[in-house]
């Protein structure tokens, strides 16, 4: 059996902390295998009628529980799934309760209570270092071709339906059901073309006559799609300098599979690896820091850097993605220490053997692989 060792060690933190836990993710990131592995729970899959009329009386089902671990799995089928977490959290401490979906708790309006204060929520994103090291594949191109869902990423060949099945999984029980939008047509357009454009900048209006929607309905869209995990948006790290870039965003799709599928790159060449390395170093910030703190700095000269992530020190840690560590230029990472002098300043590269560290210009640059960038992050955000 696979471990999924990161995932099980965040459940055991999170229990210690509240007895529910909300596991969310993008749908088939391996939450329902995760859970059916979890020594001695219950599991019950809410999609079955059976299972829903079980857990009608939710006060009663809970009192002849006692003292178990139970899985709830996609409970937002149930009539009022708030309900049962509410009772559970409130009233039954002694059970020890996951209960997953593909959305945040607030996004559905079944969530009346969404339990502040008194649950853990765990995100589950598509596989990081050590998922595809426990998957005993540490081929990073082929982590970057195939992607991150567990399905796609073991299957032996890339098969354009099984793309289609996801996308239309998504929009059946994940979009109609939480959010019953009436276009399934511009809503999937805008999508294929985020995922094309993905890691860019992000206007509205541009995606709106292509889409034949209004700039409003493809706001609405592009927050539907953050809710259910399908694109971290990205926003402009500044302090309203004028010669900062303060209000565009970068849109980044949640897997690089589906990327690399919509761009039709069936065998990855150097010069296609840079964006999916990017995506590749921001899927490891969300899941081991576990909510979306990563920004983006660019000055209106067009001095870049591709992740800024600030901490409670008021120091900001930089980092830049970089497929060999040879093509890093530092000058990005002076000017932005110039403005904002305290902090790491990191990169990560695939052909980083053993870290390594340069001073240039004055700036300390630490030189990461994947690997050893996931401990740093795990440093900075324990479980």
């Amino acid at each position: 059996m696979i471990k999924r060792t990161f995932w099980q060690n965040n459940i055991e933190a999170a229990w210690k902390r509240h007895s529910v836990i909300w596991l969310s993710g993008i749908r088939r990131a391996g939450k329902t295998f995760l859970c059916r592995n979890i020594e001695g729970a219950d599991y019950y899959d809410c999609e079955l009628p059976s299972i829903r009329e079980k857990l009608k009386d939710p006060e009663k089902f809970l009192n002849n529980n006692k003292n178990r671990i139970l899985v709830f799995d996609e409970i937002h089928r149930l009539g009022n799934p708030s309900e049962l977490l509410k009772i559970a959290a409130d009233y039954h401490q002694n059970i020890k309760v996951i209960a997953t979906g593909s959305s945040t708790l607030g996004a559905s309006s079944k969530f009346r209570d969404t339990l502040t204060g008194r649950k853990s929520n765990i995100w589950m994103t598509p596989m990081i270092y050590t998922d595809i090291s426990e998957f005993s594949n540490v081929n990073i191109k082929h982590r970057m071709l195939k992607g991150g869902l567990p399905p796609f990423f073991m299957a032996k060949t890339d098969n354009e339906k099984d793309y289609q099945d996801w996308i239309d999984s998504y929009w059946a029980k994940d979009v109609q059901e939480l959010f019953r939008l009436e276009s399934k047509s511009s809503f999937q357009k805008f999508l294929e073309l985020l995922i094309y454009n993905s890691g860019g900048m992000f206007e509205a209006n541009t995606y709106a006559v292509p889409c034949e929607v209004s700039r409003g309905t493809i706001s609405n869209y592009l927050k539907i799609l953050e809710e259910t995990y399908v694109v971290t948006v990205v926003k402009p790290f500044n302090s309203h300098k004028p010669t900062e870039i303060v209000s565009a965003p970068k849109v980044y799709v949640f897997d690089t599979g589906f990327v690399s599928h919509f761009k039709g790159w069936h065998d990855l060449k150097n010069k296609d690896c840079g964006i999916l390395w990017e995506h590749l170093i921001l899927n490891e910030i969300l899941a081991i820091s576990q909510r979306n703190m990563a920004y983006y700095w660019r000055t209106k000269k067009d001095c870049e850097v591709d992740f800024i992530i600030p901490l409670k020190n008021k120091s900001q840690v930089a980092i830049e993605c970089k497929w060999s560590f040879k093509s890093f230029d530092a000058q990005n990472v002076v000017i932005f220490r110039k403005n904002y002098p305290t902090g790491d300043n990191i990169v990560v590269a695939h052909d980083v053997e053993d870290e390594f560290f340069k001073d240039i210009n004055g700036v300390k640059i630490r030189f990461l692989n994947l690997k050893n960038f996931e401990k740093y992050l795990v440093s900075l955000f324990p479980a």
